[in-house]
């Protein structure tokens, strides 16, 4: 014990000095951890940031490729429900006029209003079927309900009606129950009404009595629907008759096409000589 406690003595400046450097050390060693953790600690935290925010940019571009993505099948989708919505209406049109029993459309032909020029004097409708379907000039364009009018010109695809309400439209009309004839005629206006003129004051025309095309047109068949008296008024030798057309303009959207009528013998007997010279 006296070597131990005389070695203490003889070597206390070194002792202290070895411990002093240890205990140094040791706090060096320590140190160096914290600084070590805390900079892997900052490493992850900023690595985590840069990811976090790389992953938040890529987001947003592919949000927007993906809505754009979205917009092109919506478009899609928009497209093919108008499609079958427009086919399902012609469709419904077109066998409301087929399953009408008044009318025997089995020979006609059937096309669909594409285009339409309305006003108080000058009118016009466009079909979509031309000389490619059998449509020629002078056939007579029909519903149902009533005439609509005559084709004036065709092209490969379409053809262009001259409709009931146009000013230069006239037709040969027959009253149903008195057999009154007069000439069906437009003069502006509404589009839901015409005149008929060279009535006789001798005929027993009625109010409410029903028009339809007669024998003596050139062009359309007998029978066809016009319209029904609204207005008799007695001039000096004919009646001014205003009728209530039978045909709504306004939603004519698929008609009907009679075959052409042809009658050259008829045409023949009717023509004077010097027009028979001419058609020779």
């Amino acid at each position: 014990m006296r070597k131990f406690s005389a070695f203490i003595l003889k070597y206390n400046t070194w002792l202290l000095f070895f411990l002093y450097c240890s205990i140094a050390f040791l706090f060096m060693r320590l140190q160096q951890d914290d600084v070590q953790a805390e900079l892997h600690t900052s490493g992850m935290e900023f690595n985590a940031f840069i990811n976090e925010h790389f992953m938040s940019l890529g987001s947003l571009f592919t949000l927007k490729q993906e809505n754009e993505r979205m917009m092109r099948v919506n478009t899609d989708l928009l497209s093919r429900v108008l499609s079958l919505e427009t086919k399902a209406v012609d469709e419904g049109n077109r066998r409301k006029i087929l399953a009408d029993t008044t009318l025997n459309a089995s020979g006609f032909i059937m096309a669909r209003v594409v285009d339409r020029k309305f006003s108080d004097r000058d009118n016009m409708l466009v079909i979509d079927a031309g000389w490619r379907k059998g449509i020629k000039k002078d056939m007579t364009v029909l519903v149902p309900e009533g005439l609509v009018g005559r084709i004036t010109s065709v092209s490969e695809h379409y053809a262009k009606v001259m409709p009931v309400i146009h000013p230069d439209f006239k037709v040969v009309v027959v009253a149903d129950s008195c057999s009154s004839m007069g000439i069906l005629s437009w003069s502006g206006g509404r589009e839901y009404t015409a005149q008929v003129e060279h009535i006789p004051i001798s005929s027993h025309l009625k109010r409410g009595e029903r028009f339809v095309t007669s024998d003596f047109s050139t062009f359309s068949v007998r029978g066809i629907p016009v319209g029904r008296v609204a207005r008799i008024k007695p001039d000096n030798l004919f009646y001014t008759v205003d009728i209530w057309l039978a045909v709504d303009f306004s939603t004519l959207t698929q008609v009907l096409i009679a075959p052409l009528k042809t009658e050259p013998e008829k045409i023949e007997l009717t023509l004077d000589p010097v027009e028979k010279t001419k058609s020779l």
